[in-house]
């Protein structure tokens, strides 16, 4: 019989969209919906004049080809961190399951380096300004893992930590017969709803004349979001609590989240003081910086 504090796991079936042989699941179908409201919300962002001052903006084209790149640095940086972070032991010793990505295994750490990659040889091919692509991708990135996460808990997996005092603990299928934290909705609520309404007031209220200052915001908030998160989320099995020999070590341990999430905290708030001392700010030339000086 199941604990009074725990809600039963809802029957939803992974597969989102079947046709035929054709199978659409819940997780891929985040992906699509993040890309495709990402890719909205910039068209929408890079057409708002009152934004963008003298900072060189993409064109609307430039938006539709960059979504294929980013799609691909997600998909391949995912996978690889994965592999390299959460699970190198079995890949070594099978390297063939490195390409059964239906099998599952992604990491957001490695697919948020891969897309700043695909994003800043997006932007040196095109000749744009890097930071401000970057910028522009930590705007909408939240909407991805906001439907990322809702994904996660529709697949019953990455679930959290035993919680059984907790009101709305959910026996996962997976998770054996004990209440859980709904880790995932957790996530989605900070890492997607929350750090989405921030990127939007610092949008609001900054605009992208300052390169590099909404990317830093968006990367020190994911860092924190999501270390906050940690401590009600499960480790990977496979790795339990980092510094010590299984999940219960250390009372609570370091996580490979946490650890990855330091050198994440670092960076943005590295970003956002640069930024706000105006060292990343694009030099203005010619007619502009003349009226301002008041030679004409």
């Amino acid at each position: 019989m199941p604990p009074l504090l725990a809600l039963p796991f809802p029957a939803i079936d992974p597969v989102a969209v079947s046709i035929g042989p054709i199978e659409i699941k819940w997780y891929a179908l985040s992906y699509i919906v993040g890309l495709i409201g990402g890719w909205f919300y910039a068209r929408r962002l890079v057409q708002a004049d009152s934004l963008w001052g003298v900072t060189t903006r993409p064109s609307l084209p430039d938006i539709d080809d960059l979504v294929v790149w980013v799609a691909l640095g997600v998909v391949l940086g995912g996978r690889i961190g994965y592999v390299l972070f959460y699970n190198l032991p079995l890949y070594l010793d099978q390297p063939l399951e490195i390409l059964a990505i239906r099998n599952g295994g992604m990491s957001f750490h490695g697919g948020f380096l891969g897309a700043i990659l695909a994003l800043l040889l997006f932007a040196r091919a095109r000749g744009l300004n890097g930071l401000t692509m970057l910028d522009i991708a930590a705007v909408v990135v939240p909407i991805g893992l906001f439907f990322g996460r809702i994904a996660n808990f529709v697949n019953g997996e990455l679930w959290g930590r035993p919680a059984p005092d907790f009101a709305y603990a959910v026996i996962f299928p997976t998770g054996g017969d004990v209440p859980r934290y709904p880790s995932q909705l957790f996530e989605a609520a900070t890492e997607g709803l929350l750090l989405f309404i921030v990127m939007a007031l610092a949008v609001w209220r900054y605009g992208f004349r300052k390169p590099g200052l909404l990317g830093g915001i968006f990367v020190l908030g994911y860092a924190v979001t999501r270390t906050f998160c940690e401590f009600f989320r499960e480790p990977d099995r496979q790795l339990g609590f980092l510094f010590g020999r299984d999940v219960d070590a250390l009372g609570g341990g370091i996580t490979m989240g946490m650890l990855l999430c330091l050198p994440m905290a670092i960076v943005g708030l590295a970003a956002i003081v640069l930024a706000a001392r105006g060292v990343t700010r694009p030099r203005r030339e010619g007619p502009e910086i003349q009226a301002e000086a008041g030679q004409i």
